[in-house]
């Protein structure tokens, strides 16, 4: 399970641009809350080879499919939460973490922590009524 800001990371397939070479199908992790996406670690040398690879080659695109035979299920059986799953129930779940999380922060008296949970608790709170408005 990978984290960032506090917020577990999602995991999705994107496609990721290296130099002029764009890599598609890629597994990938991403925060809901800051939007930072990085390579999912069971296949970050593979990505960073194949990659290298193509734009050495001059290929404008390339499949990472198409050369890396990763079981989708693997990969990502150590996320809280896909992409492919309905967007509410994967903000209302990253809201029950962070609350969850804040009772112990306060238990800890770490306020900084503290301070961190409840931002990320606005940030998921404001895409849940956006996501309830569109619904």
């Amino acid at each position: 399970m990978s984290f960032c800001c506090g917020a577990s990371m999602v995991g999705t397939k994107g496609t990721l641009k290296h130099y002029r070479t764009q890599v598609h199908n890629v597994p990938l992790l991403f925060c809901p809350v800051c939007q930072r996406i990085e390579v999912h670690h069971r296949v970050e040398n593979e990505y960073e080879i194949l990659a290298e690879y193509a734009h050495g080659d001059g290929a404008a695109h390339v499949d990472f499919q198409d050369y890396v035979m990763e079981d989708e299920e693997t990969i990502f059986e150590n996320v809280v939460n896909r992409e492919s799953e309905d967007a509410l129930e994967v903000v209302q779940s990253q809201i029950d973490m962070s609350l969850d999380l804040l009772a112990v922060a306060k238990w800890m008296q770490d306020e900084k922590w503290q301070g961190e949970l409840k931002r990320r608790l606005a940030v998921m709170s404001q895409r849940r009524l956006q996501l309830q408005h569109k619904a």
